[in-house]
């Protein structure tokens, strides 16, 4: 069940929100995190409740462990808690990485084609944050049913914020938490409905455009420079529209329940640097990478060539984490690489003036995602071919008719076959939508850091293209980051 889905707006949500106050009016709290909980194990089955076992028991064996860290000595606690890191991911390994484990060394075997548990991800990553934070504070008990609680909770279950423990127990705790407020209700549902019209209405769109020129260098085609260019610049934004959609989405679903998220999202795209584009970026991942993979490696202690080294071994591992192919280790090396780079330059002691280093960073982050978006590396190498010019630059006849200057640079065609719907006026209709859409990322605040007013005039702007979209749009497409 997706949150953009007709299903999910007019039936789950609002059974969802009724029960969970009319639960907590008549029978109390506790009831009340009982229907969230069985709310949310109804929303995961939706997609497949082949996978309902696997999380549950996911859940009840982790909650086993980490009571059982609580109860130990130390040194043994540690070991305990060791070996449950251990199998929860190996629990991970199998479901997410056999067949790619399998295929890089023996690639000539038949794939075990081994289905994937949404959410695996996600979901396996936040009980190891409790285990930890069991074995760091034993003294901090958590009872099963507020486990449950907080790992199956349905605005974050799917894709995330990674929340800790610490950041939903309390507020389930807090007196009143079952009952509704009209503050937390209008607040949420309109981040909500924002979060609705980025996904809908721009997410989708540039993601049109995007899947044009990748899928063609997927099929051995030969892009030309404005169309390789423009699906990359297309695809940039759509990830941006899509999880900036998504955790706004998930924010406000969270609110209206009186549950307030830690932020996830602050306009990366305006950093002027690449450490602070993952301040920026799925922030809630890159602290917990800080926290959990990078400090307990040693963090930047030891000299610059452990800290490069610590950088690259958690980028690498953030890469892989999103998606058992190599093309997302390299995104991952490729960013390991760049925040190392940074970091070399910043102990110099120079800066870079503030354009410039926007301009650098923001080039940096777009030209990784051509591997990150790209089906596999042969396409992702076809895609920087024809960015860097290889196969020659093409505009319509029309475009260089009416500039003729531009007869100089580019080979006059009728249409780019590999740009938007290859019609006549695809270049400068979709020309004119990746620069409303690039004033959006770089120039606009987001919808956390909007006003009141703000939120209201953009939501009045967007809802009817939102509406259209959630009931006439051919298909319903995932969020990205469902895959991951």
């Amino acid at each position: 069940m997706l949150f953009h889905s007709q299903i999910f707006i007019l039936a789950f949500l609002p059974a969802a929100l009724a029960g969970f106050f009319l639960v907590g009016r008549f029978l109390g709290p506790v009831w009340a995190m009982r229907w969230l909980i069985a709310a949310s194990l109804f929303f995961y089955g939706w997609w497949d409740p082949r996978f309902l076992p696997l999380l549950t028991g996911s859940i009840l064996a982790n909650h086993a462990i980490a009571q059982t860290i609580r109860r130990l000595d130390p040194v043994r606690a540690r070991w305990t808690l060791i070996g449950g890191i251990a199998l929860n991911l190996a629990v991970l390994a199998w479901f997410k990485y056999a067949d790619f484990l399998l295929a890089t060394v023996a690639p000539d075997t038949s794939p075990l084609g081994i289905a994937l548990p949404l959410a695996i991800s996600f979901f396996t990553f936040q009980q190891i944050v409790a285990l930890v934070d069991a074995w760091r504070a034993p003294d901090r008990e958590i009872s099963l049913l507020q486990t449950m609680a907080y790992v199956t909770f349905f605005p974050h279950l799917i894709a995330g914020p990674l929340v800790r423990p610490n950041d939903i127990l309390p507020q389930l705790r807090a007196p009143g938490f079952e009952k509704p407020n009209a503050e937390n209700l209008s607040t949420g549902l309109a981040i909500f409905l924002l979060g609705l019209g980025k996904k809908l209405v721009l997410a989708d769109m540039f993601g049109g455009f995007a899947d044009t020129g990748f899928d063609a260098a997927a099929r051995g085609e030969t892009l030309t420079f404005f169309e390789a260019w423009y699906a990359t610049l297309a695809y940039a934004l759509q990830i941006y529209f899509d999880f900036s959609g998504y955790s706004d989405m998930a924010t406000g679903l969270a609110r209206t329940m009186n549950i307030r998220f830690p932020a996830n999202f602050d306009s990366p795209y305006q950093a002027r640097d690449i450490a602070a584009f993952w301040r920026r970026w799925h922030i809630t991942l890159g602290l917990l990478l800080r926290d959990y993979v990078y400090i307990p490696l040693g963090g930047s202690r030891g000299g610059a060539g452990r800290a490069t080294r610590n950088l690259l071994v958690t980028m690498l591992l953030c890469g892989l984490w999103h998606g058992a192919a190599w093309q997302f280790v390299l995104w991952g090396g490729i960013h390991g690489l760049f925040l190392a780079a940074h970091a070399m330059f910043r102990r110099s002691g120079r800066r870079l003036p503030g354009g410039i280093a926007h301009a650098l960073t923001l080039t940096a982050v777009v030209l990784a995602w051509v591997p990150f978006r790209a089906p596999g590396l042969p396409a992702a190498w076809s895609m920087f071919q024809a960015m860097a010019g290889v196969n020659g630059i093409a505009l319509p006849t029309m475009i260089v008719g009416f500039l003729p200057p531009l007869a100089w640079i580019a080979t006059p065609v009728p249409v780019l076959p590999f740009l938007g719907d290859a019609r006549t006026l695809s270049f400068p209709e979709v020309s004119a939508c990746l620069a409303f859409g690039w004033l959006v990322a770089l120039a606009l605040p987001n919808t956390l850091a909007m006003s009141e007013r703000a939120r209201a005039w953009t939501l009045t702007a967007s809802f009817a293209f939102a509406a259209q979209a959630l009931f006439f749009a051919p298909r319903v497409a995932p969020f990205l980051y469902f895959r991951f």
